[in-house]
């Protein structure tokens, strides 16, 4: 899909934010153990989204109640949905230099339009060497979901069905949506929050 940017300014993609709070010195031990100099952009791109999304676990599979959203609380804790994750993510990737923004879907909540919908959150990476921006989803595999890294097709964790009223939002967004903090920073039982309490659109 054709995505555009929040903001003109690539560096706004590389700021330290709240959220993605790469200073801390725990995301910085961890920079230190996953990347080196030798590393490519790519390479590094890869490594980062595979250890959030296979050593970071997604609160609702393991059914976790704790609320996590700063990226260092997401890694020390080694758990959170969608949206802490994408915040690691960008986070982690940014401790490198490479420009990380979020991206957001509409998705039904569970398997029927009845039962709700949910914003649903990955992250987007302008890799420099191609000159692109590329979508990747380090939700957590499963079964029925398998995201994987590519800089060429995307591979993400949800197909968007627009006769159920999913969608895309195209926006590239330089810092986490208000809406995504809100909601993590108002509830404290991510079990509760995750059933009853997502926002359905941006």
């Amino acid at each position: 899909m054709l995505l555009f940017c929040e903001s003109e300014i690539l560096n706004d993609y590389l700021l330290d934010l709240n959220e993605v709070n790469y200073s801390n010195p725990i995301i910085k031990k961890k920079a230190d153990e996953l990347f080196n100099p030798s590393q490519t952009e790519i390479e590094k791109a890869k490594i980062a989204f595979e250890f959030v999304r296979d050593e970071i676990s997604h609160s609702w599979d393991i059914q976790s109640k704790r609320v996590t959203c700063n990226a260092s609380d997401v890694l020390d804790f080694k758990e959170g949905i969608c949206y802490a994750k994408s915040h690691l993510l960008a986070a982690l990737l940014r401790s490198q230099g490479i420009p990380t923004g979020f991206c957001y879907q509409r998705l039904m909540l569970f398997d029927t339009p009845d039962k709700g919908y949910c914003i649903h959150a990955l992250n987007a990476i302008f890799i420099k060497s191609l000159n692109k921006w590329i979508r990747l989803d380090a939700r957590g595999n499963k079964d029925g979901v398998d995201a994987q890294f590519s800089i060429e097709e995307e591979k993400l964790a949800f197909p968007i069905n627009e006769k159920l009223d999913e969608k895309d939002y195209p926006v590239i967004y330089a810092k986490p949506h208000p809406k995504i903090v809100a909601v993590l920073e108002e509830n404290k039982d991510t079990l509760e929050m995750y059933k009853h309490h997502l926002p359905e659109s941006l």
